[in-house]
């Protein structure tokens, strides 16, 4: 080759590459990257390592979601934390890069060179409705976006040699993009799917989302596209689909045999056929968990159901592994690991058990390493196990956490000493009745503690009953609403006579030492009121001499005709009987039921006050999204004098938003500990909790029995907004949507898109979504996504949604009375109300009708300018509450307001219209600087809480 030939030739290769550069490369400023430098102090000794059967790696995050990445020829983690951020670490424990990428939740990440470069880059599927695409070194490359519903799967296949990014929306259609982001192709479900729903509703049939997406390698140049299919995230099992890349219909559809809906699937070849193996792990309760095997060789399916492994919900995340050389399954269900050989006989089944349960697990290709995510009880570190190690069966068994998870359990144990030398000021009033229905009060520390309780202290109380599995089997032939006559829970066996029936309850109430107060118990259930016919419940009641009783009725969401029946043939003749005989019913509901349904017509004799003395509203808020809603509702009902009390409920199932991501196996309830500190001490006096290390848990009991935790009325509240949201019957649009919870099917973009709502994005295709910036979530407690906000900031005092009081569809005959009489004496004069049916706000006299997209802003304003009118405001991702004690003295709770991402928080407390003459934490003695009273900085340490007395200069009137 002559001169000119290598100069041309260089040349054409120089504009060539510089081309390339050009295409993957951007002048934009990387958005929220932070570099880590390799010597930073998390790095471990690789010899050290390399003997260890697991090791742990210090994050500082908590991180949900682990995959592997190659950089450079060397194999790297990547870690999806809670917060949307994504980070890069090594082996060796150092933290390569970060990038905080929106700031909202990761629902998925698939790494693969698509660049070409021998690089891979990351590729998120993310809650804000974005596809990003991250490099080596972190820099997001691109971002895709069709509409705002979440991207929730992703994956790379290759067609002819070129890859190309597959993208599932919860809009129900996948996206085909290039590799540098741009649409090649959409796929709608409606175009293939063959997914059905099935009883009553109004999602709709032949749609999916893409709940899972995976590749198949068919050839060197070509791959088979893997879809799990699904319709509802809590019931469905769905069916596998596999297409050629970028084909329009699928070549095959497997319809799914499992023990439930599908958490996880992995694709294997344990024989080596050259037919791989789809494994699909169950996400579900875990004494019915398990994984589904389907083969494709002759699409048959093989079922593994794991026995035994107690109380708790989680995802079975399969994996084949090299245990010692040995080839096996590794199940990880919550705590558990479980093994099996690959015949998946029963008797080859080893369970090990550790302490904490983990967000992922991910093996790392061609290796014997398992990468598991951070501890779902507050963890920040990530772990490798080495299963070729023998000793990591012991290690993991014996594995114990560092990082935030010791922060928060010393943080709390420190408490705890701190309380016991704690007496509360003469001048703060005893504690009126608060009721602990359903703990564990039987055995270790909390047994003691319970006694000692209960020997000093008149409040709180505890409840004896319990939960039956046998109920009571009766002639339903008399009653007139076929729907409810045929209703049955199918967890129940009906077998009782009403005597005996009658005999298993009222036995409770002698039990010592818990009978003594009172029982709870099961009345009836969404599934079934009538567990109980009413004359059996009745008996019981006469039987109480005096003790309380109250009636727990789960899941009454049903806002049909045939509640309505109900309603007037059990629920009202039942709290007039109730009325004068110590009784409660408990309203255990779901959704937007206290925004909603008990604004309906049949509802109106609770929302009226008539039976303020018996019904008590509560929630069970598994599935839900849009907690901080919820509490603004029922503490709304309870200070309007509807109710005289509100309660709540913790349950291990609480932290699952996404049923078939179910996540919510929390071993140290920390979450539980701060979530009932916030719902007491803005009045919640019945508490409804699943015992989970009650030991842990014991704590708010004492707490409250020594009035640190001061449980206040509503005239005692000086931190809720004076503006409020009156809520009339509610509009049907809205009453449907925040009940969708299950089905994923009723994405509609054109009437999204031309409908604004007060309360929107809470059905099943909004999981971990943005709010919209008109919802009341946005401009009231600033709530940005979908998902556990159980403990929201409300940085301009709480806003309180509440019966209509004064204009549009006021009832001034009420026996509630008037909401400004049953609060603290401030509010007498500076209350604003706005009206709302769900979807529109209404003037006063109901004779204008507002869209809730641009409406809001006028509450918005009114909400910032009225919250200089109450005592002091608090911001920060803090949860807050202030009560009046006496005359001159203000109780503050300050909470971590991280429930599943616990952190040391900062609180920022402004003054407005007191002026504090000390300030100091009643537990610690800190004394506050108060020189800049709209800048007072109080440090919240990880995990916990803080309870302030504020002196005022004069009394707060």
């Amino acid at each position: 080759m002559n001169k000119s030939s290598l100069v041309t030739l260089f040349l054409t290769c120089f504009i060539y590459f510089s081309q390339i550069s050009k295409l993957y490369s951007f002048e934009s400023p990387v958005k929220n990257l932070t570099i880590i430098d390799s010597n930073d102090s998390n790095t471990k000794n690789t010899s050290a390592i390399n003997n260890k059967g697991l090791y742990s790696i210090e994050t500082g995050y908590t991180i949900q979601k682990v995959r592997t990445c190659q950089f450079e020829g060397k194999t790297n983690i990547i870690g999806g934390s809670y917060e949307g951020t994504v980070m890069a670490i090594s082996f060796d424990g150092s933290i390569l890069w970060k990038n905080k990428l929106s700031g909202y939740m990761i629902h998925d990440i698939w790494c693969a060179d698509i660049t070409g470069n021998g690089n891979e880059e990351v590729l998120v599927a993310n809650a804000d409705g974005n596809i990003y695409c991250l490099n080596q070194h972190g820099k997001t490359l691109w971002e895709y976006t069709k509409n705002e519903a979440p991207m929730y799967s992703v994956c790379v296949v290759k067609k002819n040699g070129i890859p190309y990014i597959v993208a599932g929306s919860l809009d129900l259609n996948v996206y085909y993009l290039s590799a540098t982001g741009k649409l090649v192709k959409e796929l709608k479900s409606a175009s293939y799917s063959q997914e059905k729903t099935w009883g009553t509703t109004s999602a709709k049939s032949y749609m999916h989302y893409s709940n899972f997406l995976r590749n198949i390698k068919k050839d060197a140049n070509n791959d088979v596209l893997v879809m799990h299919a699904s319709n509802n995230n809590i019931q469905d099992r769905g069916a596998i689909y596999l297409f050629e890349a970028l084909a329009e219909q699928p070549y095959l559809r497997v319809e799914t045999k499992s023990r439930g809906p599908i958490g996880e699937l992995k694709i294997s070849d344990y024989n080596k056929d050259g037919f791989p193996e789809i494994l699909q792990g169950v996400s579900n309760h875990q004494n019915n968990c398990g994984v589904s095997r389907l083969n494709l060789k002759d699409n048959t399916t093989n079922q593994y159901h794991i026995k035994r492994l107690g109380f708790g919900y989680s995802v079975t995340q399969p994996e084949l592994i090299l245990d010692e050389g040995e080839q096996k399954y590794l199940f990880l269900v919550g705590n558990h690991i479980v093994l099996v050989n690959t015949d998946l006989n029963p008797k080859s089944e080893k369970k090990l058990v550790s302490k904490y349960a983990y967000y992922d697990m991910r093996k790392v290709s061609g290796t014997n390493k398992i990468i598991l995510a951070s501890c779902q009880s507050g963890g920040s570190q990530i772990h490798i196990i080495d299963t070729g190690n023998p000793k990591w069966k012991e290690e993991y068994v014996n594995l114990k956490p560092k990082g935030k998870l010791q922060k928060i359990i010393e943080n709390t144990e420190r408490i705890r000493k701190k309380l016991k030398s704690y007496k509360a000021p003469k001048e703060q009033r005893s504690q009126y009745p608060i009721y602990f229905m359903t703990e564990n009060t039987n055995s270790g520390s909390a047994k003691t503690l319970a006694n000692t309780i209960r020997a000093n202290y008149d409040s709180p109380l505890f409840l004896g009953g319990g939960f039956m599995r046998q109920v009571e089997n009766w002639d339903r032939s008399v009653m007139k609403n076929n729907v409810y006559k045929k209703r049955r829970d199918r967890r129940k066996k009906y077998s009782l006579t009403q005597q005996q029936a009658q005999d298993f309850i009222t036995k409770w109430y002698d039990e010592k030492p818990d009978g003594d107060t009172g029982i709870a118990y099961w009345g009836g259930h969404g599934n079934d009121p009538y567990m109980f016919q009413l004359s059996t419940t009745k008996q019981v009641l006469n039987k109480a001499n005096g003790k309380k009783t109250v009636l727990i009725y789960p899941e009454l969401e049903d806002h049909s005709d045939d509640f309505a029946w109900v309603m007037k043939d059990l629920f009202l003749p039942l709290a007039e009987y109730a009325k004068s005989r110590n009784a409660n019913i408990y309203v255990r509901t779901k959704h937007n039921f206290w925004q909603a349904n008990a604004y309906m017509p049949m509802w109106k004799p609770l929302a009226s006050g008539e039976y303020s003395n018996v019904f008590v509203p509560s929630m069970e808020e598994t599935s839900d999204k849009a907690m901080d809603i919820s509490i603004a509702s029922r503490v709304g009902i309870w200070a309007s004098g509807a109710v005289n009390n509100w309660g709540t409920r913790t349950v291990p199932d609480n932290p699952s938003f996404d049923r078939s991501r179910q996540f919510s196996h929390q071993r140290l309830p920390n979450h539980f500990l701060r979530h009932l500190i916030y719902h007491m001490a803005n009045g919640a006096s019945y508490l409804n909790n699943f015992p989970i290390d009650p030991d842990y848990m014991s704590l708010v009991w004492e707490l409250t029995a020594k009035g640190v935790l001061f449980v206040p009325k509503p005239n005692e509240i000086v931190s809720f907004s004076p503006v409020h949201l009156s809520m009339l019957e509610p509009d049907k649009a809205f009453l449907e949507e925040g009940s969708s919870l299950k089905w994923s099917t009723h994405y509609d973009e054109d009437f999204l898109n031309n409908n604004a709502f007060v309360f929107s994005r809470q059905n099943a295709n909004w999981l971990g979504a943005k709010v919209n910036k008109w919802d009341f979530s946005s401009y009231t407690s600033k709530t940005k996504d979908r998902r556990q906000n159980y403990l929201p900031n409300y940085s301009n005092g709480l806003v309180l949604i509440t019966p209509p009081q004064l204009g549009f569809g006021a009832d001034l005959s009420a026996p509630r009375g008037k909401l400004q009489d049953h609060l603290h004496p401030l509010y007498k004069d500076i209350l604003k109300e706005y009206y709302s049916d769900g979807r529109y706000y209404y003037s006063a006299d109901g004779t204008k009708k507002y869209d809730a997209s641009t409406y809001y802003m006028n509450i918005e304003k009114d909400i910032e300018e009225r919250s200089k009118l109450i005592p002091l405001t608090v911001t920060g991702k803090v949860a807050w509450v202030v009560s009046q004690i006496s005359p001159i003295r203000l109780r503050l709770t300050v909470i971590d307001g991280g429930y599943l991402n616990q952190n040391d928080r900062e609180a920022i407390i402004s003054f407005n219209t007191v002026y504090p003459l000390k300030m100091t934490d009643i537990l610690d003695g800190k004394s506050f600087d108060l020189s800049d009273k709209k800048k007072i900085k109080v440090d919240v340490p990880c995990g916990t809480f803080r309870f302030i007395d504020i002196i005022l200069k004069t009394p707060l009137q």
